[in-house]
Parts: C-alpha cells; sequence; structure tokens
C-alpha cells in the first residue's frame, strides 16, 4: 500500500526514488515514524543496538541511519508537517550523534593500543570536536558538508591505566591526530551505503597547512598572534560537540571574537569577504545561487553576524549562534526594525526550504537553481507553486528585499574625497585666497578661526598609524561640509575636533562615522546644539554606537521593555559590581542620548523629555535598588520592605539632562535588625549612584530632604516618618510634598507614604499663617539667588518659574481639604488648571500662568542645553510672561485667599 508523504517524495526527488527502489524496506521501516520528528533519542537507539562489533559496521550502522532520517525529514518536510527549524535541527543532530558515536568507537580503539592521553598530571583527555557554520549553529542543511575543528585541553602523553599492560605510548598531538582522521572517515567516506557527511576542516589555523588536531594552548596563541577579520565571523557559530571544559575554550574564543570596544572595522572585513564570494559567483556563473547570490542566504546572515561582531562584546545576548535568533535579538536591542526583521525571516525561511530542496533532487551539496525542465517543475512541486515561473516571481520578490537591506547595511563608504572640494582646505594645499573663498562658500564666516582649528587637530594627530591617518583624511572634508550648515559653525566644528583628537587613536570611531554619513550628519547635530552634549559624547565616546541606526535613535521610549533588557544586561554579570555599575551608566548615556537626538529634532515636548528621564531615573533607580539588595553580605529576609521615595524634579517629573535626584528613604519591618540592615542597603545605593567610575557617574544625589535633614537618620521606618510629618515637619517640608512619590520598591510602602502625603496635604490651615510662612520662604530664596545683572533670571527672579511653583503650592496647601484633586501629584501646569476649574483663581489667569511657565522652562531648557550657566536673558524678551506670572503672584499671595 503507497504512502502519500513518501510517494510526494519519489515525485519531487530523484535521490528519494532510487533510495525507496532499491531499498523497499526503507519505506516499512519509516513509516511508522513519519507521524512525528525523528528524535534524538531514537537516532541514539538506532546507534546503540546492537553494538557495532567493528570498524565497518559503525560505518554501515551510521550510514543507514543517515538514510532513514533523509527520508523521514524529507517526507514530512514536503509534505508540511516539518516547518525549517525541525529539518535544520534534525540534522544536526544528526551530525552530533553520529560524530559522538564514531569518537567513542575509535577513541576506546586508539586508547587499547597507545593507552589514554593525558595531561601532566596524569588527568585524562578528550577530544574536543568544535562545529563550525551551520552545524555550530544548529542549522545543518539536507546535504550539506560539516565544518569541524579539532582541540583537546592539554598537551602530554598517553599512557594506560594499568602501568603492567603493554601499550606504545605517543603523544598526545599523534593521538588526537589519528582520532581526527578516523573521525573524518567514518563520516565522510562513501562506502556501498553512501556517505554520512562531507567533513571539512579547513576552517581550523593555518587552514589545510594547519595540524589536524591541536591544544587550546596553541589555538590561543593562534587567536592572539595571527587571527584574521574572517576567521572571527567564522568563530561566531563555533559550537563544542564532544569533550569537557568547554567554559575555558570559550574564554578563549570569545575575547577574539566579541572584542571588548565597539569594531566598525568588521564592516570592512565582512565587506572584503562579501566582494570575493560575489566574484567568485560572477567567474564561476553562479548568480543563480540561492546561497552565494543577490540576496541569497549569506546576506541575511552577514547582515546579522555584522551586528554580532561589532557589538557583541558590549550586549551578550548577541552571543548567538542560530541567524534567526540574533535577528530577534537586533530587534529587541533597537538595532534592526520590526519591519526589517519581519522581511529576513521571510525570506530566510523561503530561501533555506528552497535550498533543501534543491538539494533533495539529487542529494548534491549546491545551491543553485536548476536549468533543465524536469528539474524545475519537480522544484515548483516541492515548493507548493503552480509552475516554475510563478516560484521565480516569488523568489526574486525574497532577494530583492535582502539585498535591499544588506546594501543599506554594507553600502560602501567615500574613501576617496580627492575630488571633494574641500580637501584641499583640508590637507593645506590650497592659497590663502581659496582656502578663505572655500570656507566662506561652506558657510564659515570665520575662516582664521577654522584653520586655526584644523591646525590645532593636524598637529595633536600627527602620529596616527598611516591607515587611521588616512581614515582621517577621508572624513574631513565631508564633516567640514556638514559642519558649515550649522547656525554656529567655527563653535561646532572646535567641538567636533576636540571629539575626533579625543577618539582618534581608537580607530573604529573613525571608521564609524566612514560608514556611516547619516551618522556624522547626526553627531553634527548634537554638537551643534550643545557643549554639554559635546562633552558627554567625547567623554563617552561609544555612544557614536547608537548614531547609526536612526530609526531607534528617533523611536519612542518603550520603558517596560527597556527595564527588561537593562535587567538581563545586569545579568550578564552576576557579583560583579563593577561591570554591573558599568552597565548602569552605558544604559543611563544610552537612553539619554536618544532623548537628547529627539530633543533636538524637535520631536519632544519638554514636558514628554521631563517625563522620559523621570522613567529612565525611576528604571536606574529600580534596577540599583534589586542589586543593592543582592549583594548585601547579611539580609534578614529575601525581599526587602523598603522604598525609594523621589522628591523635587524626581518627584514632579521634571528632572533635566544633568538634575541630581532628592530622595528619602522608607521602610517598614519590626525585625530588630532592619534599621541597620536598611541603612547598609540605603548606604550602598547611594554609593552606587554617585561613584564615579570610567563610565562616568549615574546621578548626584541630595537626602538633605529625609526627616531632620542631613543630622537626621539615614532611613526611616514609615511609623516614623508619619509621626515626623504630622507632628514635627516644618511648612516647607509640606511644600516639598507637594511634588513627591513612590519610585520602587516595595508597593505596600508607596501606597502608605502616597495616602500620607494626601492626608497631609489635606490638613485644614490657617491660610494667614499659610501666606506669611510661604512668603517668608521665597523671600529666603530669594536672597540665595542674588541676580546683579541686568538681565532676568528665568528660574530665580520675580516673575519667574519658582513664583509659580510656590503660587501653586500655596494652593494646595491651602485648599486641599476642600479640593483634594489637588493632592494628586500630576504637575504644576495641571494644578494651575484644576485651581482655575474650581474657581481658586480666574481661568483666564490659570491658563496664562500655566502657558507662561511652559515657555519658562522651555526657555531655561535650552539656554541650559547650549551651555549657559544661568538662564538669564534680556527683561524685554519675556516681559509679557513675566507678567502673567506676577498676575498670578498677585492674586495668590498678595492677599489671603
Amino acid at each position: 500500500m503507497s504512502n502519500p508523504a513518501l510517494d510526494r517524495v519519489a515525485r519531487c526527488s530523484r535521490f528519494g526514488r532510487h533510495l525507496l527502489a532499491a531499498q523497499p524496506q526503507l519505506a516499512e521501516a519509516v513509516a511508522g515514524q513519519l507521524g512525528q520528528a525523528f528524535s534524538r533519542e531514537a537516532m541514539q537507539a538506532f546507534l546503540d543496538e546492537p553494538p557495532c562489533a567493528d570498524e565497518a559496521a559503525l560505518h554501515q550502522r551510521v550510514r543507514q541511519l543517515r538514510q532513514q532520517v533523509w527520508l523521514v525529514v524529507t517526507a514530512r518536510d514536503l509534505a508540511g508537517s516539518a516547518d525549517l527549524a525541525e529539518v535544520t535541527g534534525a540534522y544536526s543532530t544528526l551530525a552530533e550523534v553520529c560524530i559522538a558515536a564514531a569518537l567513542a568507537f575509535h577513541h576506546a580503539a586508539l586508547a587499547a593500543r597507545h593507552g589514554e592521553p593525558r595531561d601532566e598530571q596524569g588527568r585524562p583527555q578528550q577530544m574536543v570536536v568544535v562545529g563550525m557554520g551551520k552545524l555550530g549553529g544548529g542549522e545543518l542543511n539536507v546535504s550539506s558538508d560539516i565544518d569541524l575543528i579539532y582541540l583537546y585541553p592539554d598537551e602530554g602523553d598517553t599512557a594506560a591505566d594499568d602501568p603492567a599492560t603493554p601499550i606504545r605510548s605517543i603523544s598526545n598531538h599523534e593521538f588526537f591526530i589519528r582520532l581526527g582522521r578516523k573521525l573524518a572517515a567514518a563520516l565522510s567516506e562513501a562506502t556501498a551505503d553512501g556517505y554520512v557527511f562531507r567533513v571539512d576542516l579547513r576552517l581550523r589555523p593555518w587552514g589545510e597547512s594547519g595540524p589536524f588536531a591541536m591544544g587550546f594552548a596553541m589555538l590561543e596563541d593562534y587567536l592572539v598572534a595571527q587571527g584574521r577579520p574572517w576567521e572571527r565571523y567564522a568563530w561566531i557559530k563555533a559550537r563544542p560537540l564532544t569533550g569537557e571544559r568547554h567554559d575555558e575554550l570559550a574564554q578563549i574564543v570569545r575575547p577574539f571574537v566579541f572584542r571588548k570596544y565597539l569594531d566598525f572595522g568588521a564592516f570592512a572585513a565582512i565587506r572584503d569577504l562579501h566582494v570575493q564570494i560575489q566574484r567568485e559567483v560572477a567567474r564561476r556563473e553562479m548568480a543563480h545561487n540561492v546561497k552565494l547570490g543577490p540576496g541569497g542566504i549569506r546576506e541575511i546572515e552577514f547582515t546579522a553576524q555584522v551586528f554580532q561582531l561589532i557589538r557583541g562584546g558590549q550586549i551578550a545576548t548577541l552571543q548567538q549562534r542560530p541567524t534567526l535568533r540574533v535577528l530577534d535579538e537586533l530587534v529587541k536591542s533597537g538595532l534592526m526594525t520590526g519591519e526589517a526583521r519581519q522581511e529576513l525571516v521571510a525570506a530566510y525561511d523561503f530561501l533555506r526550504r528552497l535550498e533543501h530542496r534543491i538539494q533533495y533532487l539529487d542529494d548534491a551539496q549546491t545551491q543553485l537553481l536548476p536549468d533543465d525542465a524536469e528539474s524545475q517543475a519537480m522544484l515548483a512541486e516541492a515548493m507548493d507553486f503552480s509552475d516554475y515561473a510563478a516560484l521565480i516571481v516569488t523568489l526574486d520578490k525574497h532577494r530583492n528585499k535582502v539585498t535591499r537591506h544588506f546594501e543599506q547595511m554594507f553600502a560602501a563608504p567615500q574613501t576617496d574625497q580627492n575630488s571633494h572640494p574641500l580637501t584641499a582646505v583640508c590637507c593645506g594645499t590650497a592659497d590663502a585666497a581659496t582656502t578663505h573663498a572655500l570656507l566662506e562658500n561652506a558657510g564659515y564666516d570665520d575662516p582664521l578661526r577654522v584653520l586655526a582649528t584644523l591646525d590645532t587637530l593636524r598637529q595633536n594627530t600627527a602620529r596616527l598609524a598611516e591607515s587611521t591617518q588616512l581614515m582621517l583624511n577621508a572624513l574631513l572634508p565631508p564633516a567640514l561640509e556638514v559642519i558649515g550648515s550649522q547656525p554656529d559653525p567655527a563653535a561646532t566644528l572646535e567641538r567636533f575636533s576636540a571629539l575626533v583628537q579625543a577618539v582618534a587613536r581608537r580607530s573604529t570611531y573613525l571608521a564609524l562615522l566612514a560608514e556611516y554619513p547619516a551618522a556624522l550628519r547626526q553627531l553634527v547635530r548634537l554638537l551643534a546644539a550643545s557643549p554639554w552634549a559635546a562633552q558627554m559624547i567625547t567623554r563617552q565616546p561609544q555612544l557614536l554606537d547608537e548614531l547609526i541606526a536612526p530609526q531607534h535613535l528617533m523611536s519612542v521610549p518603550d520603558w517596560t521593555q527597556l527595564a527588561t533588557q537593562l535587567h538581563d544586561e545586569l545579568d550578564a554579570h552576576p557579583g560583579d559590581t563593577e561591570a554591573q555599575m558599568d552597565a548602569l551608566r552605558r544604559f543611563k548615556h544610552v537612553q539619554t542620548l536618544r532623548l537628547l537626538a529627539q530633543d533636538v529634532a524637535g520631536r519632544l515636548t519638554l514636558e514628554a523629555l521631563s517625563d522620559h528621564l523621570s522613567y529612565l531615573a525611576d528604571t536606574l533607580l529600580n534596577e540599583t535598588l534589586t542589586r543593592c539588595w543582592a549583594g548585601l553580605k547579611t539580609r534578614h529576609r529575601d525581599e526587602p520592605r523598603f522604598s525609594v521615595i523621589g522628591y523635587g524634579k524626581l518627584g514632579g517629573k521634571e528632572l533635566g539632562y544633568a538634575s541630581d535626584l532628592d530622595l528619602v528613604f522608607l521602610y517598614d519591618d519590626a525585625d530588630e535588625r532592619a534599621q541597620e540592615t536598611y541603612a547598609r542597603l540605603a548606604q550602598r545605593i547611594n554609593t552606587w549612584l554617585g561613584t564615579l567610575t570610567p563610565a562616568g557617574m549615574l546621578y548626584e544625589t541630595d537626602l538633605r530632604l529625609r526627616p531632620d535633614g542631613a543630622s537626621g537618620l539615614l532611613v526611616s521606618s514609615t511609623e516614623a516618618f508619619r509621626d515626623y510629618q504630622l507632628h514635627h515637619a516644618w511648612l516647607w517640608e509640606h511644600q516639598a510634598l507637594t511634588r513627591a512619590r513612590f519610585v520602587c520598591g516595595d508597593a505596600a510602602i508607596g501606597e502608605s507614604f502616597e495616602a500620607l502625603r494626601r492626608e497631609v496635604l489635606c490638613i485644614p490651615r490657617d491660610s494667614e499663617k499659610l501666606r506669611e510662612e510661604v512668603l517668608a520662604m521665597r523671600e529666603k530664596m530669594h536672597a540665595g539667588h542674588v541676580n546683579d545683572t541686568d538681565l532676568f533670571d528665568l528660574k530665580h527672579d520675580s516673575g519667574g518659574i519658582v513664583d509659580v511653583e510656590f503660587c501653586v503650592q500655596y494652593l494646595v496647601l491651602r485648599h486641599c481639604p476642600a479640593h483634594p484633586e489637588l493632592a494628586d501629584n500630576v504637575g504644576n501646569i495641571a494644578l494651575l488648571l484644576r485651581a482655575g476649574a474650581a474657581g481658586l483663581v480666574p481661568p483666564e489667569l490659570a491658563q496664562a500662568a500655566a502657558d507662561a511657565y511652559r515657555e519658562l522652562r522651555r526657555q531655561q531648557h535650552a539656554i541650559k542645553l547650549s551651555g549657559a550657566e544661568y538662564a538669564r536673558v534680556p527683561p524685554p524678551a519675556v516681559e509679557t510672561i513675566r507678567e502673567a506670572v506676577k498676575a498670578l503672584w498677585a492674586r495668590v499671595m498678595d492677599a489671603a485667599s
């Protein structure tokens, strides 16, 4: 009785047809397995029983297993029962179990003659077979060869378990070379039963001229001294399949593949490799190769792997082997759009399935589309198309999308700038008149200042390596052109020059700007907008990395997703306080830069920016609390009953880029050890936030708003805090409560704090006494911020930001008993509008004051961003705004309300 799945195999595969005709018993043998995936356990059972008596029996057994696996997997694939992961997983598993079986057999046979290989301490050694390429990634093809590297941990000699046993001792090196040859033969020699896998050992150090097997020490020496760029790419997917001490091997390989610092030279390396492949494709007329041709599988792999090489040292989740998993992580890390990933994943699935069906035809290791009508018809049926032409239409759509993404990623930079009009200026080869004319034409109104900046840059980079100097020479003309279009090009050029001098010895950053003209333009916009931004990037040049993904740079932050990403990154450094502190700081720098880019581009209102900066602080504080608690040596409970309360700009969600954090620490824990434990926790949190590391400082903190200020306890119990607020706090401390909030920690404590905050704000108060105390505090602030200039201080002068804040605080404290909605911590603008709606101030006055407050903060933000120490402007520039604030002050504060 025929089997529909096997009948389809016979129609779509000449090899399958011949196999079933030559061995009709195979159809019966596999019939019961077609309903499920061919498992590792089933493969292992087939190899184990009965035991192989000799080498010939082993060869026959592994080949018979391969035939069964081929037939089951092909039938399930063509029937639509197996997805791509099942197919590639089955063949990868087949390779693993056959390698393990052959290795065990031949190791035992060699050890019987020569003894066990041992290190100098007498410990047994085992071969570590490393699967490279698709085997390493668990993505093996149907008719693929397998790329292997043979390693062993230590040098030494073989020795018998029993010294009385006669053996001929040989070196470990010789033992494992012999074992490797036997393993390759067991898998790749063609017998009457065919072969299992062709074995390719050319990826080993020194290639075909290198030893068949080598110790870990030799591998390490090679990678450090002679490892080539393409070998980093090759080792990305490396996976040890046998033996022990895999962690030790990983410690050798990981620093070679995944560099500590960003490595944009990887673009050039992979681009060169791709060019070589394309030349070979053209030479051998392989444009119809679905793997190596345009828009093929290799371009998808390169697109994923270049990010691994560049960023894998910093983003541990990119240290993955399977291509599809890497694409997923690129989206999670913000390095690729979801749409791009979706297109590449769809293309990868289609191309890999097509590749398998090409190989099903004759069990040949090929990725070339067939040129004969019979094969084309079989391939169309296998891919479920009505005809071959329809198949090609869909194939071309996928390949065009892959090519588009690949070219966007790997478009070659313009390295030859000889034709650029500003090259003569940068190299100093033009006469003075020509130079001045070129600079003025480019937008510079002070050529002498520009030339002085360029001269300083040339002097300070004169001793760079030749390759780095060439890269800098290529970068300067387009940079000078882009900078010339900015409002203050001379100042922007000075900032750019300072940055280049700071990073020039690490040529990878120059490579980044050369590879990404869009990144150069974005950098120049940031440098032009803010000297503060320029200082931040110059001190932390790894931030340049963020400029190459504009779609993520400009995307609205998803703080839930980012919090998970940060948590995972810190989990990658268990017990390493320094690494975790640096990771927190890098996270802050990256998110701040992204917000700054959106701010400069005009995509964020000031309120939205402040909200995001506050969410950023909340995220960092939450993770800091978690890690600091985990790091305490003595803890009396698993989870702390402890919370962080934010005051001031953090509490009111009005943070700026350089704001410090006003914090109060509360706990609710009756344990006698609680006060001491939580005090140590608070000290540790403050240290994590304020310590200056190579990655900078996380935040400056101010803890003086706690009960009794600087003389009070660092942490307070909720009971003590309640008593203090209700019976001992000064009025200004109740003013501060108007914009205080729970930030992180024990949510129950947060709820308790919020209930107390509202209770305090709703306490009935004598309006005249309240007014007097608020006015006294305002006068005290005036005295502490004397402005002896003719300019108006946007924050501290009368009619400025602080006046609005005091008016709102007065309104809240005065009217909360009758209007509890004023106790909500919703910001000064919303509270003003609520006061207007409640009739506490005229609605039109509330709106005018709210608009004035928004504009005052906007101007303050812009001035601070420009680098000024004080936010001061000529009085006429803000006269109308000031009048609105003064009117609010007169209405609220000049008489009891």
